[in-house]
């Protein structure tokens, strides 16, 4: 196995493969809803867009990463808006079902193919047409009278524009893409001699434009009911609709027509879903593991879950544990130490000297990221569990007794006191002692009301006990 698969399936969860799967089928709608559209160009430009930026910024040239993310971000904006109307258009006559599950494999028709197709039905109709596709040079101040139409492209669209009842039907259309942008249009007559006889004012205006221009003229005859193109000054037959698209797309330099993808439109879908999880997987690739990766340490503190409420940490030889951490270069450098933890689990411990084996369950990751060295790789915990016990009280005298007197007879009330505390350190007392007592300055036999002294700080006295004991004395003669 190979070093990338084997990161590649230490690396995967559950989460990452719903992860990819989903947004694949989200890229596998949005091809199917732009397909054929104008618009789909722009959003594949985008993202190839966004890919190069993304390499840039991995290889961190931050001028131009910074630059093409501006130039995406305003590439996003103009297509929202000069595409509006396409955007609208396609989610407008749609289900819900079209939109997130339907599947058509019905070829998608362009607007060449409407063009043409539209044309040969006029033609048979008896419909006269004038329609030009512009060139490289300007034509607009060689085209008289238009008035501006934006409609898009589609067979009945070209057929009201061009009914005898219609006001604008005489003059030329001029479609540009996949849009009617004028209508009505008033185009130069040709003034050559040697035309046929059977040409009428729409075949010389088509002439005239083609002779001062490079635009080509599509003429549909009313009388004759035949299809002709005006281009570069001269005027052909059109003898079908497979001849005038390849003269269309021949003009407007888009190549020969995919015959193949026609003949077998369920492949080209089939090949969409594939390409776009290729394409995810691959995004996902490149943001969770990285094409290099990359090594850090985390200083992570130990936090304990203690399942014996009486249960009590006495001593630990480490407080927090270094993790050494492999991931990719943009999971490194957002990484947090508060997104790394490190747990025990003190359910099953015993009272007394526990040694935790540090191990990657105990131990919390981002996703993406993965353990490489634990230091130390043990941890050795002291516990105790909370006891009581019931100890003397003994008087913690201090100092010197004057000469030729002695203390007899000494009594402290309570004489036992009880204790809580942990269990280990109960087992090593043998007694619990009051606060210190001078005999320096002792005369009389009498009686003093003294503190408990509880060491360590940890010992506990019973709840509402008071933690003041009396000791009364009886001072003697020294014999």
């Amino acid at each position: 196995m190979t070093p990338f698969l084997e990161t590649l399936l230490d690396t995967l969860r559950f989460q990452d493969v719903v992860d990819v799967l989903l947004n694949s089928y989200i890229l596998f709608r949005l091809y199917i809803l732009l397909r054929g559209t104008r618009l789909f160009g722009f959003a594949v430009f985008i993202a190839v867009l966004l890919v190069f930026q993304r390499a840039v910024s991995y290889y961190g040239m931050i001028i131009t990463d910074r630059v093409l993310q501006y130039f995406t971000a305003l590439i996003a904006i103009g297509v929202l808006i000069v595409f509006r109307y396409e955007i609208r258009r396609i989610f407008q006559f749609k289900s819900a079902k079209d939109i997130f599950w339907r599947v058509s494999t019905k070829p998608v028709q362009t607007p060449i193919e409407i063009i043409a197709a539209s044309a040969f039905r006029m033609a048979r109709r008896k419909i006269g047409a004038l329609i030009v596709f512009k060139g490289h040079q300007p034509v607009d101040g060689l085209i008289q009278s238009s008035v501006a139409w934006q409609g898009q492209v589609s067979r009945e669209m070209i057929e009201s524009i061009f009914w005898p009842d219609n006001p604008v039907h005489d003059g030329a259309a001029v479609i540009e893409g996949d849009r009617i942008v004028d209508v009505a249009g008033i185009l130069p007559l040709s003034d050559r001699k040697d035309l046929p006889s059977h040409f009428g004012t729409r075949h010389r205006a088509a002439l005239g434009l083609a002779e001062m221009s490079d635009a080509l003229v599509l003429i549909v005859s009313e009388e004759r009911g035949a299809v002709e193109i005006a281009k570069d000054g001269e005027i052909h037959d059109i003898d079908g609709p497979a001849r005038l698209e390849d003269g269309l797309r021949s003009h407007l330099g888009l190549g020969p027509k995919n015959i193949q993808s026609d003949q077998h439109p369920q492949w080209s879908v089939v090949a969409a879903g594939v390409l776009s999880l290729m394409i995810v997987g691959g995004i996902w690739s490149s943001l969770s593991l990285g094409v290099v990766r990359t090594l850090t340490t985390v200083n992570a503190p130990i936090e304990y879950i203690r399942g014996n409420p009486d249960m009590e940490i006495i001593e630990t030889s480490a407080t927090a544990v270094d993790i050494q951490i492999s991931g990719s270069r943009a999971l490194i450098n957002t990484i947090s130490p508060n997104q790394v933890k490190v747990r025990f689990d003190l359910t099953e411990a015993q009272a007394g000297r526990n040694i935790i084996t540090v191990q990657e369950n105990h131990i919390s990751l981002p996703p993406g990221a993965k353990i490489k060295k634990i230091d130390p790789a043990s941890v050795e915990i002291m516990i105790d569990v909370l006891g009581r016990k019931e100890l003397p009280l003994q008087v913690d005298w201090h100092g010197r007794l004057p000469a030729g007197i002695l203390v007899q007879d000494v009594r402290v009330d309570p004489s036992t006191i009880e204790v809580s505390g942990g269990q280990l350190l109960l087992d090593r007392l043998a007694a619990i002692y009051t606060e210190k007592v001078v005999v320096d300055n002792l005369q009389a036999s009498g009686s003093i009301q003294v503190a408990i002294a509880l060491h360590p700080a940890s010992l506990k006295l019973p709840p509402l006990l008071s933690d003041q004991v009396r000791i009364s004395y009886k001072i003697v003669p020294r014999r």
